[in-house]
């Protein structure tokens, strides 16, 4: 599934199809690669998911320092320098959520981090928009291979456009 933000998901069809946990990426999924503070947008949807029951962890490749941060703020547990799409930081999830792979939702606005690493969990995954576009140098590498990946599975029809700005969601 291809969602513009983490805000356009629809928790409410989330919690209808069983699921009741998600892990979700930090730098830009949930605020931008530099960002230090959290969208209030970001912030109620999150509180929302608490009210729905949804379990909630951070799994991300970034430094301890900067997702203890954001772990704290947001009241959510965290998995910093996960080195996603590892399975080991998602199976941490797992037991600190004390969920079942297949009623989580990972999501994450990369493919080859995010998306294969809650694919090979075995969990539902939701591709977002990056929340910026400025990005770590090694993700810019990583994400020329993605674009492509994500034109053919769009000229496939595998998928919805993802590039264009008219996109609905």
């Amino acid at each position: 599934m291809v969602k513009k933000s983490v805000v356009d998901v629809n928790l409410e069809e989330l919690r209808e199809a069983g699921y009741d946990a998600i892990i979700f990426d930090l730098d830009n999924t949930l605020v931008g690669w530099r960002a230090k503070t959290v969208p209030q947008d970001v912030t109620r949807w999150l509180e929302r998911a608490g009210d729905l029951g949804f379990k909630m962890c951070i799994v991300s490749n970034s430094l301890v320092r900067r997702v203890t941060k954001f772990s704290e703020l947001l009241g959510i547990p965290a998995i910093p320098k996960a080195i996603k799409p590892m399975q080991r930081p998602f199976l941490r999830a797992l037991h600190i959520l004390n969920a079942h792979p297949q009623k989580v939702v990972v999501i994450g606005d990369q493919v080859f981090t995010d998306v294969l690493g809650g694919n090979r969990l075995g969990s539902f995954t939701i591709l977002v928009r990056p929340v910026d576009k400025r990005e770590f140098f090694t993700t810019i590498l990583f994400r020329t291979a993605e674009k492509l990946v994500l034109f053919r599975l769009r000229k496939k029809g595998m998928l919805k456009d993802f590039f264009t700005k008219k996109e609905k969601c």
